[in-house]
């Protein structure tokens, strides 16, 4: 019996392992369909969200049943119940990349984010890619220095995300109302992206160590 609950338990590694690579797949399209307001990636993003959205449903499915069937304790139920925990965290990010994907078919022909904004949303996008990436070999591998590097290169997302602020809310800034939201919406996105990877860094170590990483402002 405890070979048969080892296989399961792999089987829900390997569900949050293909969860997390089709929601950085989502995170580059709909990144690269922002910034070169390319519609049909937008769109291949927003379609692609229900397969994000079915496969979580299928991890919850199977990590319920090992819950209802094995009754783990200790580290096992930690694991179990943590595969939940990321499994709505990871279904978020893709919902996340789909709102961003959204805002881009919204303004097509044009560009959400206007020229003088454009590298600061590459910059973003790239530390946001980053993210997802670091996050995929975190579940691959369990390494929790990847943990912890995920954690502090946060700061820079969330940097850039404060400089979008100061520069839409700046006297001299002459965009219209309804493309400030649309700028505020998509930074918000992108630095929400981040926040998940990092709730999830946080939960793989707490799952190596015992200890929660402290949350930083």
């Amino acid at each position: 019996m405890r070979a048969v609950f080892q296989n399961e338990l792999t089987n829900l590694q390997e569900r949050l392992i293909q969860l997390s690579d089709l929601r950085l797949d989502a995170i580059r399209d709909a990144t690269v369909s922002f910034n070169a307001a390319d519609i049909g990636l937008a769109d291949q993003v927003i379609s692609g969200d229900t397969t994000i959205d079915k496969l979580a449903v299928e991890l919850d499915e199977l990590a319920i049943e090992i819950l209802t069937r094995q009754s783990p304790v200790a580290r096992d139920l930690r694991i179990v119940v943590s595969g939940l925990r990321m499994s709505a965290t990871l279904e978020r990010m893709g919902d996340l990349a789909r709102h961003i994907a959204q805002l881009t078919r919204r303004r097509y022909p044009d560009h959400v984010a206007p020229e003088s904004l454009r590298d600061v949303f590459v910059q973003m996008s790239a530390e946001t890619i980053r993210a997802a990436e670091l996050l995929t070999r975190l579940l691959r591998t369990q390494d929790v220095a990847l943990a912890n590097t995920l954690i502090e290169d946060d700061r820079a997302l969330d940097d850039l995300h404060r400089s979008v602020f100061d520069l839409v809310l700046a006297p001299d800034w002459s965009g219209e109302a309804e493309q400030i939201v649309d700028v505020i919406l998509a930074t918000r996105f992108l630095e929400r992206f981040g926040d998940q990877a990092v709730s999830i860094a946080r939960k793989a170590l707490f799952l190596a160590t015992g200890e929660w990483a402290p949350a930083h402002g």
